[in-house]
């Protein structure tokens, strides 16, 4: 059973209150969550107080929950609010990350006007032009892929995913910030083709959505994130170029928080901490799970 699958499986058993699915769903993301919270908490006891509220959010707004979502965004998404209001508590402003990583985390704060609540209710009403343009994107980035295009693609990632500029990415990558700004060009012109052949042909991109709403829909729709599969053949040496050349750059120079902290489950195999975690988890979330299966009670 793939990925989506096996979630909308164990998400289905734990809406009829069944232990055993929530167990393993725990599991299947605690590791990869602690990861990701160590960087950005002030120490591991923080971390693990961060994604035990997030399992628990997670319960509070399953019956929001919509399967075609994809469950491991929407538990990063909790947790980064979890995050977020923790800061906010101890009227901290700054987080507690590498510096490295600092610009991918002004991207993803939130709005002063935005709370958890927010983003556990409103994101599933988004709207259509941009769940329309995710897909679009999708087609494009697809498209680089299965041309091995893998240098515009990485381009463009940076222009968009990252929101550095032309000239910086033209340093980076030793070439005309002129030859950047083309291979974004033509990037905006294929999704212009794509809408016009949409159900919405009068639809065009305005500079402001090219610049903002792109890069948007890129971030939250983690579009170019790794599976974990390519991020575990990788790990082992078996990924081929110019995959495996493409995702030591996804990692090293985009700094994926997602995908750093799915690299990092990979590479720790399960101690006892981890269980205990796992356990602790599980046993301060299990009074929510009735109340998850039986939300008229």
């Amino acid at each position: 059973m793939d990925a989506p699958n096996a979630d909308q499986f164990l998400i289905d058993q734990v809406r009829d209150g069944d232990q055993n699915a929530w167990r393993q769903l725990i599991d299947r993301y605690e590791g990869r969550l602690v990861a990701f919270a160590r960087t950005r908490a002030r120490g591991l006891a923080d971390a693990e107080d961060l994604v035990q509220e997030t399992f628990v959010g997670l319960l509070q707004s399953l019956s929001r929950f919509d399967n075609r979502r994809s469950l491991e965004t929407y538990l990063f998404t909790i947790l980064r609010y979890k995050i977020v209001d923790q800061l906010r508590a101890r009227k901290m402003t700054t987080v507690h990350a590498p510096e490295e990583s600092a610009d991918w985390w002004d991207h993803v704060m939130p709005l002063d006007s935005e709370t958890p609540s927010d983003i556990l209710a409103d994101r599933e009403t988004r709207d259509d032009f941009e769940n329309r343009l995710a897909e679009l994107l999708r087609r494009l980035i697809h498209d680089l892929r299965d041309r091995e295009a893998f240098d515009d693609l990485s381009v463009i990632e940076l222009v968009f995913f990252k929101g550095m500029r032309n000239l910086d990415v033209g340093n980076l990558f030793d070439i005309d910030q002129k030859a950047v700004a083309g291979i974004k060009f033509r990037a905006i012109q294929k999704l212009q083709k794509y809408l016009a052949e949409s159900d919405d042909p009068e639809k065009k991109l305005t500079e402001t959505e090219a610049d903002v709403t792109v890069a948007r829909v890129w971030r939250e729709k983690r579009l170019t994130c790794l599976k974990r599969s390519t991020l575990g053949s990788h790990l082992l040496g078996v990924l081929e170029d110019p995959w495996n050349r493409y995702t030591q750059f996804h990692l090293d120079v985009v700094s994926c928080p997602m995908c750093l902290a799915n690299l990092s489950d990979l590479e720790v195999t399960e101690s006892e901490q981890g269980r205990q975690l796992s356990e602790s988890i599980f046993a301060s979330s299990i009074g929510f799970l009735s109340r998850a299966s039986n939300p008229g009670s």
